[in-house]
């Protein structure tokens, strides 16, 4: 049976208008959260013709906030740093070695991923407190134990990421390589790393992400000494409602905007040289 001609790929105006709809509908809470960080006011409340910078201000000024920030940031960066490179060689070992004990491997690596939260908190908790008296440098509320909490997390959302990228190389670069004389080590840095760089860039944004945003585990495994951005703001939506946590919310939603955009400009600009050349 064949195609209509005149048919096309494209939307229609009413399923356009749903789509916007939606997505409109979906980002209303967030954008309400804008005018509530310029509130004036100790709590949370709409700006009432008292515009105010006060509570961005506080997140420099306020040690609280601003140590909480600069710790998340360090965790988030060695966190991605080692859970990318776990990725890196995990993914690299399957792509070359496929057989069931491989298998068997990659399905404990995911099992972090398909359990739920509770379960991997409680579990890092009782692994993190019996490492006090030998470990204590990666023990229950120390910063150590917080990134190898990230790490589990994180790695295998990475590797995932990293997979994809590495299922669209062609193996017979690899076997090209090898023929002309290339080692093993030679093949997988100078052929296939390069090929999977965009991979290995975004399980890095990944894992950064994750460990930035983590708070379930992070509550089971620190106490008093170890303090993110996260648990500071569960903090001050318990104890107090305070407007600063609309202000860093502000924030982190307009990074992550800039990323996306960020991101797809890349891609549009390897697009329109790929398609120049």
């Amino acid at each position: 049976m064949s195609a209509n001609p005149n048919s096309t790929d494209k939307p229609g105006r009413v399923s356009a208008a749903i789509v916007y709809l939606t997505i409109a509908f979906l980002l209303m809470p967030l954008l309400a959260i804008v005018p509530v960080s310029f509130t004036g006011a100790r709590y949370l409340s709409m700006p009432k013709g008292n515009w105010s910078l006060r509570h961005y201000e506080a997140l420099i000024t306020n040690p609280v906030w601003f140590d909480s920030i600069k710790l998340s940031l360090g965790i988030a960066l060695a966190s991605a740093a080692i859970a990318t490179m776990f990725a890196v060689m995990f993914g690299l070992g399957l792509w070359y070695v496929r057989n069931r004990f491989s298998t068997m491997l990659a399905a404990l690596v995911f099992l972090p991923m398909v359990m739920p939260p509770v379960v991997s908190a409680i579990i890092l908790y009782f692994f993190e407190t019996s490492l006090i008296d030998i470990a204590p440098w990666i023990g229950f509320d120390s910063i150590g134990g917080v990134i190898l909490a990230h790490v589990v997390v994180a790695t295998p959302f990475a590797l995932v990421t990293f997979m994809v990228s590495l299922s669209q190389i062609d193996r017979r670069i690899d076997m090209a390589a090898r023929g002309l004389g290339a080692s093993l080590w030679q093949s997988i840095f100078w052929i296939i790393l390069p090929n999977a760089r965009f991979g290995i860039i975004s399980a890095a944004f990944f894992a950064f992400i994750l460990s930035w945003e983590e708070i379930s585990v992070t509550l089971f495994i620190t106490s008093f000494n170890v303090v993110t951005l996260p648990r500071q703001m569960w903090n001050g939506m318990r104890d107090n409602i305070d407007p600063a946590i609309a202000a860093i919310s502000v924030i982190l939603i307009s990074l992550t905007v800039l990323g996306i955009l960020g991101r797809d400009l890349w891609r549009w600009q390897r697009a329109r040289v790929a398609k120049a050349a």
